[in-house]
């Protein structure tokens, strides 16, 4: 099915009241750029020009714009109500009412296709730096004691090494499977062996 189509079929099965707000809004978008595509990405209709620009949805009460970059934009007219929400920029759009004018949101539209256009990419969420504490199950610590040169080879394992041997011990299905695995473990340990160690060259 042509995209056109689906797009022209998703406003169509939406709920009345929202036909043309959706509508209004494809038309605004094309206007602001003949060279936006449309695409049905997650059951609902994008605008891409170069990756991702804005897209719109319909619900059983309201409808949703959102600009992909929205936390990007600089709103000088104070539009977007929820910068983070890409899904729904402008907040719930019960009627036209909710809408920013025509020209307004067209200048929005076509400052988000510029970010694009500069290959302005969305900053990447923060990575923790803080190590995540590995919690070493109660049983496996009380085995690595009576094995001193086990437990002197996992203390001194980086996290992810030690998360190997704790995760395969955890995902053991049965408890004859988990008591085998510690034994295996203490074994490969005691040896100075990691979990992966057959697979390293």
């Amino acid at each position: 099915m042509h995209t056109i189509v689906q797009v022209d079929q998703y406003i169509i099965n939406s709920a009345e009241f929202a036909i043309s707000i959706l509508d209004h809004l494809r038309n605004l978008v094309h206007k602001a750029d003949a060279r936006i595509e449309e695409k049905i990405k997650w059951g609902m209709p994008f605008f891409d020009y170069k990756g991702t620009v804005c897209h719109m949805a319909s619900f059983k009460h309201h409808c949703a714009f959102g600009f992909w970059k929205g936390s990007l934009l600089n709103d000088e007219y104070g539009i977007l109500k929820d910068r983070s929400e890409a899904m729904g920029s402008l907040g719930k759009i019960t009627s036209f009412d909710d809408l920013p004018a025509d020209e307004i949101l067209i200048a929005y539209i076509q400052q988000a296709i510029q970010l694009n256009e500069d290959n302005i990419k969305l900053p990447s969420k923060p990575k923790t730096t803080e190590k995540k504490e590995l919690v070493v199950p109660e049983y496996f610590m009380e085995a690595l004691n009576k094995v001193p040169e086990a437990l002197a080879v996992f203390q001194n394992f980086s996290i992810s090494n030690k998360k190997d041997y704790v995760s395969w011990l955890e995902e053991a299905k049965t408890e004859a499977t988990r008591i085998k695995r510690l034994e295996t473990t203490l074994e490969w340990l005691a040896e100075g062996k990691t979990r992966m160690w057959k697979y390293k060259k």
